[in-house]
């Protein structure tokens, strides 16, 4: 400093070189530095890592614990292609069967009036002629009467897996191996098993049919008959 200096008579100092501006935030720095607070670029070819959000993913949820041996609870059946069913309750099955005894009965008295009408209509040739119409009405009532109980418990078991009465009260028939219609065979010895041994059994079997359902220990309801046949009551 020099206080001759008539460039700065008073003596100040001269001011010094200016240092250059640091770059602000965001701004890239000289030199090819990546930007401040950002993250490094991956390299070519290399494919970015997502960021983990640092919450733990949800657990799953825990199966439910099944019945064991995949034994149904008492009411229910495990049965294939329809899981488990809840099995038609004998009070339900009971009814039902009411109902389609009335049905059947309806039918077979509305078509024994047509017959023995139709015999007696033609009965006024003679004694002989009228006897033949007897019995040929008899015969015919008889077979109209078998007729009818064949079409209600086994044409309709085997095509619609229900009867009308088991129908209106919600229950249906299956086959307890696959879970499809019971199908003719099974519907027909479904039928003709408890009137065959109520038959050599002077009507005891058939009553014990009826109630076999109360000794099958499964808790499916499964009479004698339906064990025959390999059907299960359940409801739709």
């Amino acid at each position: 400093m020099s206080f001759g200096d008539p460039n700065n008579p008073y003596g100040q100092p001269q001011n010094p070189q200016q240092p250059p501006q640091q770059p602000g935030y965001g701004y890239p720095q000289q030199g090819g530095q990546q930007p401040y607070g950002y993250p490094q670029q991956p390299p070519q070819g290399v494919p970015p890592q997502q960021p983990g959000y640092g919450y733990p993913q949800a657990p799953g949820y825990p199966q439910q614990p099944g019945h064991p041996g995949g034994q149904a609870p008492e009411g229910y059946a495990n049965v294939p292609g329809l899981g488990v069913v809840e099995v038609g309750t004998y009070g339900a099955r009971f009814g039902a069967r009411l109902l389609d005894m009335i049905f059947a009965y309806i039918v077979v008295i509305v078509l024994n009036l047509i017959i023995f009408g139709a015999a007696f209509a033609g009965s006024g040739g003679g004694s002989s002629r009228a006897s033949g119409l007897a019995l040929g009405s008899i015969l015919a009532s008889l077979l109209v009467s078998a007729l009818t109980f064949i079409f209600y418990d086994v044409i309709f078991v085997a095509t619609a897996g229900s009867t009308p009465g088991k129908m209106i009260l919600g229950m249906r028939i299956v086959n307890s191996r696959t879970g499809q219609k019971p199908g003719f065979g099974a519907a027909l010895v479904r039928w003709g098993f408890p009137i065959g041994l109520g038959y050599i059994t002077c009507g005891l079997g058939y009553v014990l049919i009826v109630i076999s359902p109360f000794f099958d220990n499964t808790g499916q309801l499964r009479g004698w008959h339906d064990k025959a046949a390999n059907t299960l009551v359940i409801k739709k």
